[in-house]
């Protein structure tokens, strides 16, 4: 990436703006269109948001989504969109048992709303704020019981393959259970055990950072550092790791960046809400460097313009010649490019930057999001639902329609990004996932 020193969130503010302008008409369009009869949206055809049944781990987003709409422009259409839907359609996903995907779904609605609540930017009854407060404090309790123990005495969160499997992509979901510690909730086991939700957070995130990321020393000499995979795998009966996986990227050896993405913002926030939490100044060494590894990681291996290839390994890549060395090029016949990494992995460059003081991981973020927030990735024409083009959902498995459709992921993420900066910018609070 060659990193840019001239941006700043104020320079970044007119595209902000635009952003905002443009993401309006999207959410009214989807709300026109979408019945909850054909799930949730996932990712476009043709212009169009389609569902795509798996998981049903995108709903939060398309709710979260107005949300934010409403937070950056103050426009009550979209909060009462967001706190209606939210009230109507989300429960199913607070008791969840099935997924590792609560803090996807569940503090991206009923945990913006509480923010906005707490912030003083909603007004709100204090049975609506105890309403979202139990729906947060009891989806963190459903996620930290998908649980397994390594053979080190750790544990981790286990994905919907089963037992075996840590998934990278936790690391940003475990915040449920991170908010539901801090509102006091703790997951009563057999006999009355109480189970700490934060110490099983800490946990996962401890696991996330030695198994799923690679420094290039010790275990991982033969490896290069800050690459993740995808997939851990366990012994589910003695808790040993036994080998990288990958489910959507192109090889265990390879990098998913969409995967090493989930990785730079959820070590990030992290960082920044345990170093706010008693107690914690000694784990935060550990996650700095899983954090450190994966931003440079992604700063060394991403085109020039900051914009991601799906997966750094993809074979495809070698017919691009030096794709690091100029913008990346979504209309290629050789591998695509992924829009919605880019917008979840700036955010990570730029909470790591803060918490760090560091400028140059800061300048990385704002380059990302001077390329991200443009043509040819925002998506300009009204017939288009989605926000921001060029998403790529699973490879793999022949899910995606080409270039030029976009994610609700990725339309989520990229406004929470634009939100971010635009509180810079005007000088409003910081946005945190927690209150």
């Amino acid at each position: 990436m060659n990193i840019r020193t001239d941006l700043t969130a104020t320079s970044l503010a007119p595209k902000l703006h635009r952003l905002f302008e443009l993401s309006a008409q999207k959410i009214r369009s989807i709300e026109a269109s979408w019945q909850p009869s054909q799930g949730s949206p996932v990712c476009t055809d043709r212009g169009r948001y389609t569902s795509r049944g798996w998981t049903e781990w995108t709903q939060g987003f398309q709710f979260g989504s107005a949300i934010l709409q409403f937070d950056a422009t103050g426009d009550h259409t979209f909060l009462e969109i967001g706190r209606e839907r939210t009230v109507a359609l989300m429960a199913p996903h607070v008791t969840h048992i099935g997924v590792h995907d609560h803090g996807f779904n569940n503090v991206s609605t009923y945990g913006n709303l509480l923010r906005l609540m707490r912030e003083g930017r909603i007004a709100g009854h204090s049975w609506e704020s105890s309403f979202y407060e139990l729906a947060l404090k009891c989806s963190g309790a459903v996620q930290a019981m998908r649980w397994s123990r390594t053979a080190d005495g750790g544990g981790y969160i286990y994905s919907f393959n089963g037992p075996h499997s840590l998934f990278v992509d936790t690391i940003r979901s475990v915040r449920a259970l991170m908010i539901s510690h801090r509102l006091g909730h703790v997951l009563m086991g057999e006999n009355d055990r109480r189970i700490s939700l934060l110490d099983r957070a800490i946990q996962h995130i401890r696991a996330t950072a030695k198994y799923a990321v690679y420094y290039g020393e010790g275990r991982d000499s033969y490896d290069v550092r800050g690459r993740v995979a995808h997939e851990s795998i366990f012994n589910a009966n003695d808790g040993n790791f036994r080998c990288p996986n990958s489910q959507q990227g192109y090889s265990p050896f390879t990098t998913w960046t969409r995967g090493l993405a989930w990785a730079m913002c959820g070590f990030a926030e992290e960082l920044e809400l345990l170093r706010a939490t008693p107690g914690q100044e000694a784990l935060l060494p550990e996650l700095e460097k899983a954090a450190r590894a994966t931003c440079d990681f992604y700063i060394e291996n991403t085109a020039s313009d900051g914009i991601p290839y799906w997966d750094t390994g993809a074979p495809g890549l070698a017919a691009l010649g030096d794709w690091r060395g100029r913008p990346a090029d979504p209309y290629n016949s050789h591998e695509p490019v992924d829009s919605s990494a880019a917008a979840i992995g700036a955010q990570g460059l730029l909470r790591l930057g803060r918490f760090l003081g560091d400028e140059r991981y800061r300048s990385a973020g704002l380059t990302v999001c001077d390329a991200l927030f443009q043509e040819p990735y925002l998506s300009v024409e009204d017939r288009h639902q989605g926000l921001i083009l060029h998403s790529v959902y699973h490879r793999p498995n022949g899910w995606d329609s080409g270039p030029g459709e976009s994610s609700m992921w990725g339309d989520y993420h990229a406004r929470e990004l634009a939100l971010y900066l635009l509180r810079e910018a005007n000088g409003g609070p910081y946005l945190t996932f927690w209150f």
